[in-house]
This record gives C-alpha cells, structure tokens and sequence, in this order.
C-alpha cells in the first residue's frame, strides 16, 4: 500500500474545502463570462486582443493565486489542531503509520497538493472562460485566444507553485508546530510568537531585523526568483507584446531559477522549515486529544 498518496487522498477527503473553493471561484467566473458584460469590455477595451487576452489570464489566474495563499495558510493552521480538537488523533495513532508521515502528508498538501488543485482548476477556467469571451466577442480581430500566452500561464504556474514550495517552507512548517502545540486559538498563537519578538528586539535592542527578515520571507519570492517585479505593469507588457516577427517577448526572460536556487536566504529558510517540521513531528508525538 503506497501510504503516502493514501495519506494526501485522506486530507482531500477531509477537507472538502480543498476543492470546493477553486470549483466555487471557477463557476463564478464562468457565469461572470457568460452573462456579464465581459464581451462588451473587450469590444471597447483600447487593448489589442493578444493584451486583453493576456490581462484576462492574468486576471484567473491571479485570483485563484489569492484564494490559494489563504487557504494554504489556514489548512497549516488547522490541520493537526482539528485531529487533536475532533479526537481522530487517536484512530489515526492506531494505525501503523508514523506521526512523521502524517505531518508531511500534511505538510505536502498544503505546500504542494493544494497549489496544484487551484493550478488544474485555474487552467480549466481560463479555457472556459477564453472560449465563451471570444464566442460573445467574435468581432475582435484573432479572438482572446492566444496559445502561446497560454502556455506561458502553465509555466508560470509551476515555475510559482515550485519556489514557493521551497521558500515558503519556514512558514509552512511553523504553521504546522503551532497547530500541533496549540489547544485554542490557533490564529492568535501563531501571530503572538513574532510579535512578541518583534517587540522585545525594538525595545532591547532598537532594531528591526526581525520583523525585517519576516517581510523578505512573506513577499520577498517574487523578487528574488524573477529578474523584475511581476506586479509592475511593463513586466506585463513586455510579456504579451508583440516583436517583429509577430512573436511575444515570452517569460522566459524574467524567471530567475539561478539566483533563487544560488540566494543563501533559499537555503537558510530551508534549513530552518525542516528544524521547525521536526519540531512539528516530535509534538504530534507527544500531543494527543484536546
């Protein structure tokens, strides 16, 4: 028996959010292009269509990136709290399969699983949603579809899904000791920690460097691990433009695998989401019910 993947099928079962979510975000959108007036902005929209095609991938593929952080963080949050709260715990501990198996099946459905599932559903609605724009829109010159963009949408996604795996894990892991450790108000315990340290390092030492290396970990990714800043408008331009050749720039130019995996920040975080995850295994442990 692979336990592993039997262990990620148990959290999907469980936490029918997991699925329910990007299904909800999905049908809206789909409804949004069906009966809004999407079709009447593209017609008047001063965008060329390869631009407005690309704002509106963009635009998919942004919420459900959104949607997708929080829930994340709130499933680390939740996930071994609930099984102590609800006392599945226990059933679970008489099965033979070791605490450290669990919190990395969990570990890995919040850093992996869940990112994947929203990736797989965000691309089923910008195919949905591009088809039934371009049908309600037919009189832009070449449609909103555009395959190219599209594939880029896909390598963008995995290229996101997989340094935030890695840069995120500190995060992640310390999620999952507050939710092993906490008997209540899991939310307030997990932002009690580093304001606290925050605190006290401003009032001791009067310095910041806490809460400065705790922004670089939060919104520090797309910085390191992109040659420019995605959020800024020319990124997106150079994107969708068209050379001579008919030809966009691509993505190809901004994605900075090299100096992610070569940053000593990429590896110092990791180190410290695999201490703070063997945290978590030796409190699943010893916790049991609440």
């Amino acid at each position: 028996m692979n336990i592993p993947i039997w262990l990620i099928r148990r959290e999907i079962w469980e936490n029918r959010a997991i699925w329910i979510i990007p299904a909800v975000i999905g049908g809206f959108c789909i409804l949004a292009a069906l009966f809004g007036r999407v079709d009447a902005i593209a017609l008047t929209s001063q965008l060329p269509s390869r631009a407005f095609g690309g704002a509106l991938f963009a635009g998919v593929a942004g919420t459900y990136f959104a949607v997708m952080s929080i829930y994340s963080t709130w499933y680390l949050l939740d996930c071994l709290f609930t099984d102590r709260k609800d006392r599945s715990v226990l059933f679970w501990k008489s099965l033979p399969v070791s605490d450290t198996a669990t919190v990395m099946s969990k570990l890995a459905t919040g850093l992996i699983v869940i990112p994947l599932l929203y990736f797989a559903a965000a691309d089923l609605t910008t195919l949905l949603v591009a088809f039934i724009v371009s049908v309600r829109a037919r009189s832009i010159g070449g449609g909103l579809w555009h395959l190219d963009l599209w594939l880029q949408l896909q390598v963008l996604w995995l290229y996101v899904i997989a340094t935030s795996a890695v840069w995120y894990l500190p995060i992640a892991a310390y999620l999952l000791v507050v939710s092993a450790w906490a008997k209540r108000a899991v939310m307030l315990w997990s932002i009690l920690p580093p304001l606290g340290i925050i605190l006290a390092e401003r009032w001791f030492f009067g310095s910041y460097r806490f809460a400065n290396a705790l922004v670089v970990r939060l919104f520090g990714l797309f910085t390191l691990a992109f040659h420019s800043n995605p959020g800024k408008s020319d990124w997106f331009d150079r994107l969708v433009a068209e050379g001579n050749d008919g030809a966009s720039a691509g993505i190809w130019g901004f994605l900075n695998a090299s100096g992610f995996l070569s940053s000593a920040d990429t590896w110092i975080g990791a180190a410290a989401g695999a201490a703070l995850t063997a945290c978590a295994i030796q409190l699943r442990m010893r916790r049991s019910e609440i």
